[in-house]
């Protein structure tokens, strides 16, 4: 009896577990809606979001897959794992017209059909007796729903306080990657394209024609760029409002770069610094280093209204806390106003829309009224279009380094970013928002640089 309510409870456990894997290892691909969108009677979804043609198909060939571990022959096995999908959808359609959201949990009414559909079917397979099926159903209502939460918590929930999204299973296991130092030896063989094309065939090229130390003294001349942006509706009291954008410093990925940034700042004193992101050079090992540099650099920069900052792809979330206390007010998928006097302006900051594809933008932009004034920083310039929406009157960020390694006289060889090259380096608009994409002050993947300069940018705002 126990060996039969062992597999029972397993074989249900795994065509319902099935679909949320399935999300979680292909993402929105292939997840076409079982309902198509349509709505009930009662203005309603017919069912839940997340009830997809791929769920129920994972969930039969995988009930398949298993039949001969639980004894069952294959074709009763997926009939079965359609029972517990069809269950499923029940509940889903029941929740729809108690008006509950997608994804909530409802202890009983979630577990309850996609348990008895599927145990109908298996009561005979099985030999259970009506007093057994029944303990079944009630041992894996409690247990599923447990299991449930714990998957929820493990891969929805936020794991920092301040933390204004609900991350994605893919996004959390990454950050955790990105944080776990014991693992950066193994690094290599989770980052094998980008070890061979940096480690191996750019930096063994640079280093056998000779190129490799003009490349770090390239990297090392960091030159100061200033850019004028008229916005239409700017404050009066913001005219001539002076930001510092640092992104990309990668501080432990040279040395000297620390001290040859604050050469550089000495005489420059602005309204506010922003932080665009990657502190730190590599996506994986040791955080200590880069946060040691950065609490060199920050009291060194002089912004009468404060440093505010982003975080990047090489930047894993565990790093925020350690920002913050170096002195950057970290914007995660979050806004600050910025006043003068009786006016403000908004500073929007969002999560890494490149890597993690975390940013937020509609929560971020939550408390902005239409018509106020936006500056928009993002590590990269992916989430362009949605900013744009928005209102964003200027989007500032960095990211591809201009390409960092140019032939001369040629645009960036290599962005490293999903958005368009025209966002790619440099001054841009889309709409009526302007943006800028900086080259950023240090090197990603090998610290060298060549026909494109690191750069400090300084823009100043204009009533226009």
């Amino acid at each position: 009896m126990l060996l039969v309510t062992a597999k029972s409870i397993f074989f249900l456990f795994w065509v319902n577990l099935l679909p949320p894997l399935a999300r979680l290892l292909f993402g929105e691909r292939f997840g076409w809606r079982l309902d198509g969108g349509l709505c009930f009677f009662d203005k309603e979804p017919l069912l839940g979001s997340h009830k997809t043609i791929r769920g129920v198909v994972v969930s039969i060939l995988g009930a398949a897959a298993i039949a001969s571990v639980v004894g069952l022959p294959w074709h009763i096995a997926a009939v079965a794992g359609l029972l517990a999908m069809a269950g499923d959808l029940v509940s889903s359609f029941i929740k729809r017209r108690l008006h509950k959201p997608a994804g909530s949990a409802l202890f009983g009414l979630d577990q309850l059909f996609e348990g008895l559909f599927p145990l109908l079917l298996l009561r005979d397979s099985f030999s259970l007796t009506w007093g057994h099926f029944f303990l079944v159903l009630l041992l894996f209502i409690p247990l599923a729903y447990g299991g449930s939460a714990l998957w929820q918590y493990i891969s929805f929930q936020p794991h920092y306080d301040n933390y204004c999204r609900f991350v994605r299973s893919t996004a959390r296991f990454h950050q955790w990657r990105s944080s776990h130092e014991p693992l950066s030896r193994w690094q290599a063989v989770f980052n094998l394209t980008n070890f061979l094309s940096h480690q191996v065939v750019l930096s063994s090229f640079f280093k056998i024609t000779g190129l490799y130390p003009r490349g770090v003294a390239n990297a090392l001349d960091i030159g100061i760029e200033e850019q004028t942006f008229h916005l239409q509706n700017l404050p009066i009291a913001f005219d001539d409002f002076k930001i510092l954008l640092l992104t990309d410093l990668h501080l432990d990925g040279l040395e000297d770069l620390t001290a040859k940034i604050i050469t550089c700042l000495q005489e420059t004193e602005v309204d506010l610094c922003l932080i665009g992101g990657d502190i730190r050079m590599k996506t994986y090992g040791p955080m200590a280093p880069s946060i040691r540099h950065l609490r060199s650099l920050v009291p060194e920069i002089r912004a009468r209204q404060g440093i505010y900052g982003v975080l990047g792809n090489h930047d894993c979330l565990g790093m925020a806390a350690d920002f913050e206390e170096a002195g950057i007010s970290m914007l995660i998928n979050d806004a600050w106003p910025i006043n003068k006097g009786k006016e403000r302006i908004w500073l929007v900051g969002v999560d890494d829309p490149h890597y993690y594809k975390t940013h937020n933008i509609p929560q971020a932009f939550r408390d902005i009224l239409p018509g106020e004034g936006v500056i928009f920083l993002a590590h990269s310039p992916e989430a362009y279009k949605e900013a744009a929406r928005h209102g964003a009157a200027l989007y500032l960020c960095g990211h591809t380094h201009g390409g960092q390694i140019r032939l001369p006289g040629s645009g960036p060889l290599l962005t490293n970013s999903r958005a368009p090259r025209f966002t790619a380096s440099g001054r841009w608009h889309y709409g009526r928002m302007a943006g800028y994409t900086s080259r950023g002050v240090g090197c990603s993947g090998i610290p060298l640089r060549f026909n494109c300069p690191a750069e400090i940018t300084l823009i100043t705002l204009r009533k226009g």
